[in-house]
């Protein structure tokens, strides 16, 4: 905290900075000036917390300077000092919520206990503050989702939290909604969503506008922006652009605005065409912000036309292990999706889900094994935030099945069943060397030989090497509890799988899962 004295003796101000152990009272800084006029000027630019003020002084007295300061740092403590046992000012002093009175001459005990008072009344102004603060933030939150539901049923609660938060919404208000939508895997590096929302608010102020957000579903943030006249055209663009700004540090990010609408039973109608653009938000570049004129221009956008049975003729691709017709096939897939407003997510959703299947399904056809990292088709489709994301991920995966299918020899068909058979089914604990040889109808002892011989490996170290992959796999994704992990790669017994997997990586589960996390910051 910062002290300032105000006494126009030179000797009082240094014999008080003397005689006191400043920092035993979390005082950081004390400061001086000689009379009023310095001491409102230096309040000004060093903020105090504490001010420990005479009371008679030239140019300007104690009580005025008081006055004038509270205009601007309404919530510093003022303490009075003063040689007179005067009334009327210690009238004033009272009237003002001084602290203490200390007369003169000073005693340095006094002086401590009303520092030690003042200090308390601040920190209460504080909490005060900020639970009115957290208050007035719920509040705008709950009118913000009260906004985002059609008028017929939340008009009695948007009349209530508007005029317990004084905020006029009237019929000639006009509103503009906006929705960002964010990854929630980000690193801890990114800004504080209520900072960017303050962020937001002082820049609209420049603009006689005022904000209010709502968090939903975790990854999206819907605000209303609103004032008294509809903004033009080009403060929008300045407003979009900024807001933008804020969240660049997300690097994955989506941002729409709804059309502006007068009238706050209309501000739903903005909100409503936000969502819509969101939709399409998925198949434009992560960062874009999708303005209400994409809706008008929505139609008048060419794209080539989906093949009339994409999945069966990217099978018949990969089955002719045509790479440059895969290529081709998947190049016309992207021009169609790409920037196309006409067509929801799930639309291409559901055809990726069905062209990684059929991808996994010539790996089965052709015998060669999937990697034990791969990761499957739904959680692929999940974990993408963008169109561009998804597409440059079964990129990958074609990438890598045409160089697999290069490299590799060609395994001999038990082989692959052993595999095949252990990848459906190493979840299993009581999965066992006779269970795998029943499923190729070979004997247990035949069964190990053959599979060392072809393999160098035991089938018990290969099943091992198996669940300890997919466990580093389950591992670098937060969601998943460690107990859960074990069971689900074959362990129910926690702590066998925790001596596994550290044998077999050299840390814990749990260390390398640390270590995970600060590769990804």
């Amino acid at each position: 905290m910062k002290l300032l004295i105000v006494d126009d003796e030179e000797l009082t101000r240094t014999g008080v900075i003397s005689s006191i152990d400043w920092k035993s009272l979390d005082i950081d800084e004390v400061l001086q000036a000689d009379d009023g006029i310095n001491g409102l000027e230096a309040a000004r630019i060093h903020k105090p917390e504490i001010i420990l003020c005479d009371v008679r002084m030239p140019r300007m007295d104690g009580i005025t300077m008081l006055e004038k300061l509270e205009q601007f740092l309404p919530d510093t403590v003022p303490i009075f000092m003063s040689g007179y046992s005067d009334k009327e000012y210690l009238k004033a002093a009272i009237k003002l919520k001084a602290v203490n009175y200390i007369e003169k001459p000073l005693n340095p005990a006094e002086i401590r206990e009303a520092v030690q008072e003042a200090s308390e009344v601040y920190r209460q102004k504080l909490r005060t503050h900020r639970g009115e603060t957290l208050h007035s933030m719920e509040t705008a939150s709950r009118l913000a989702l009260a906004l985002a539901t059609p008028y017929r049923f939340s008009e009695k609660v948007i009349s209530e939290l508007s005029q317990e938060l004084s905020l006029y919404m009237g019929s000639d208000t006009c509103f503009t909604a906006l929705i960002a939508k964010i990854d929630t895997e980000q690193d801890f590096s990114v800004p504080a969503i209520d900072d960017i929302y303050q962020n937001i608010c002082d820049y609209l102020s420049n603009f006689h506008l005022q904000c209010i957000y709502a968090e939903k579903k975790a990854q999206y943030l819907v605000y209303f922006i609103f004032g008294s006249s509809m903004p033009q055209e080009a403060t929008l663009d300045l407003i979009r652009d900024y807001i933008s700004c804020q969240y660049q540090a997300y690097h994955k990010f989506y941002i729409t605005a709804g059309g502006s609408f007068t009238g706050v039973s209309k501000a739903y109608q903005s909100y409503e065409s936000a969502v819509i653009l969101q939709q399409s938000s998925f198949f434009f570049p992560s960062g874009s912000f999708l303005s209400s004129s994409l809706l008008k221009d929505r139609d008048l956008r060419s794209h080539p036309p989906l093949p009339e049975f994409p999945e069966k003729e990217f099978q018949d691709l990969l089955a002719l292990k045509n790479q440059d017709g895969c290529n081709a096939f998947l190049g016309q897939i992207y021009d169609f999706y790409n920037q196309n407003t006409q067509v929801l997510p799930n639309h291409a959703k559901d055809l990726y889900y069905k062209l990684f299947r059929c991808l996994d399904e010539i790996y089965r056809q052709l015998q060669i094994s999937l990697p034990s990292d791969r990761e499957n088709a739904v959680d692929t489709l999940e974990n993408s935030f963008s169109f561009q994301d998804l597409h440059s991920k079964l990129l990958d995966r074609i990438t890598d099945f045409f160089r697999e299918l290069q490299d590799s020899v060609q395994e001999n068909q038990t082989i692959f069943l052993i595999k095949e058979y252990i990848s459906k089914n190493y979840g299993n604990e009581s999965l066992s060397v006779k269970d795998i040889s029943s499923h190729v109808f070979l004997s247990a002892s035949y069964v190990c030989t053959f599979f060392k011989n072809e393999t160098g490996k035991t089938l018990n170290q290969y099943l091992t090497e198996y669940r300890m992959e997919k466990a580093k796999q389950l591992l670098a994704d937060p969601r998943f509890r460690i107990a859960d992990i074990s069971s689900k790669v074959g362990y129910n017994d926690g702590n066998y799988f925790g001596k596994s997997f550290k044998k077999y990586t050299g840390f814990s589960p749990s260390e390398y899962r640390e270590r995970i996390s600060c590769k990804q910051l």
